[in-house]
């Protein structure tokens, strides 16, 4: 039975998609997960424990794993460990995206340096430590401007500013976010710097797509039809295919090729933002890994039978070209359910009804009762994902946006301790 390494965070939403695609193409996984090194293989996986923040520790442990039973393959799910599994395989001498070019993508300072170097289409831009004086800054750069972290994923922390006044107040948010104590949890340098860039107009889309030994096939355009002009960037819909006219749509892909090559990337899935105005084509990123969350479940493709993008992925790492596969002729999309306040939620109501709506396949809230939400620019996860499928893409889009306005919402807000309570609290625990 052929073996792929998978490495993945223990809260991921695409494990259990890959384990039943691995099931079906009888390949078996081997996890390497940030889960708790103290407790016996809590989650059942077998997973070897690894701390994404020690790189160095973290591949000699999965290379000690490995030693009496090698894999076939590895994948690489959501942003963190994908430097980690560039390097487990190099050692391993499996085909993968370089470490340096995963290094390079991880990195939003380094992207822009390396799409400036390849000659395309980028904004203005400057880095600042987190200590840096957000009132001198203000005086010194152009509007609208856009701040962000350099290593958080999913919009989170990135900004629009469009005067001195709101550049200080997204500066000092963005502070804010980066020494809380899940962000200084992953224990990133890259968390000591801000990048502020000019801010991009224009239409945004997404790719996926799989390098095959240097070489871009695109599996996906995503289209994003929601403004995402500030002040947060939180994403909602993504629809395929692109209605975008196919000049244009070769456009990009070409362009996102481009942005590829020029970070060093080779082999293996990506996942790319683009931004498209009368300018030129700009590429937000091109980050090492597949599409994240549920979304995958958007995408199916087809030749002599219809597979998951899980499989699609797994079939690559051991080795598969992609040729021939194509995405499904029919449209399909995703919402992610934004988060429309902070508090504590008590309850969703309307799925039954919201399921109902014609071309809606599934809804998923994967928002726990009693959570506490915490939209964006701070929060880094969503209520839940909504999936549609029809002939048209503009079918897609009502559907989305139709089954989302059936759903409710409790959100309470959240209750805080007074100092005295906080302290009696303290003493009894």
């Amino acid at each position: 039975m052929p073996r792929v390494l998978v490495l993945a965070t223990t809260t991921g939403y695409q494990t259990r998609a890959f384990g039943e695609a691995a099931e079906r193409l009888g390949v078996e996984l081997v996890f390497a997960t940030d889960r708790c090194h103290m407790i016996e293989d809590p989650w059942r996986d077998q997973a070897v424990p690894i701390r994404f923040y020690d790189e160095a520790a973290a591949v000699s442990a999965i290379l000690s794993s490995l030693q009496t039973r090698p894999v076939d393959g590895i994948l690489v799910v959501g942003d963190r460990p994908t430097v980690i599994g560039a390097r487990v395989g190099e050692a391993l001498g499996l085909p993968g995206h370089p470490p340096r070019a995963a290094t390079a993508a991880r990195s939003k300072l380094l992207t822009r340096e390396h799409l400036r170097q390849a000659r395309l289409p980028t904004p203005w831009f400057l880095t600042t430590p987190l200590g840096a004086d957000p009132v001198d800054l203000s005086r010194a750069i152009q509007y609208p401007a856009v701040i962000k972290p350099l290593a958080l994923s999913g919009s989170r922390g990135v900004m629009r500013a469009d005067s001195p006044s709101t550049f200080v107040t997204a500066f000092e948010r963005l502070r804010t976010l980066l020494r809380s104590p899940d962000v200084r949890a992953e224990r990133s340098e890259l968390h000591e710097t801000a990048l502020i860039e000019g801010f991009i107009p224009g239409r945004e889309y997404a790719v996926e797509g799989l390098l095959h030994h240097g070489k871009l096939r695109p599996l996906a355009i995503f289209e994003k039809p929601d403004p995402l002009d500030g002040p947060f960037f939180e994403e909602t819909i993504y629809i395929a295919p692109s209605t975008a006219d196919p000049q244009r749509q070769t456009a990009i892909v070409e362009t996102i090729a481009a942005a590829a090559h020029g970070l060093g990337l080779v082999h293996g899935p990506i996942h790319a933002e683009c931004r498209v105005n009368d300018d030129g084509i700009f590429v937000l990123e091109v980050a090492a890994r597949p599409i994240g969350g549920l979304c995958a479940r958007a995408l199916r493709f087809e030749r002599d039978i219809t597979i998951s993008l899980e499989e699609l992925l797994l079939r690559h790492a051991l080795g598969e070209a992609p040729d021939g596969w194509q995405r499904e002729a029919r449209a399909s999309g995703v919402m992610m359910i934004p988060i429309p306040r902070r508090g504590i939620l008590r309850r969703v109501e309307g799925i039954a009804h919201a399921r109902e709506v014609p071309d809606v396949e599934d809804i998923r809230i994967t928002a726990k009762g009693d959570q506490l939400l915490v939209p964006l620019p701070e929060g880094a996860s969503y209520l839940g994902f909504i999936f549609a499928r029809s002939e048209q893409p503009q079918h897609v889009d009502r559907a989305l946006r139709e089954a989302h306005a059936r759903l409710s919402f409790t959100i309470e807000p959240e209750i805080h301790l007074s100092a005295h309570a906080t302290a009696m609290n303290q003493q009894l625990y």
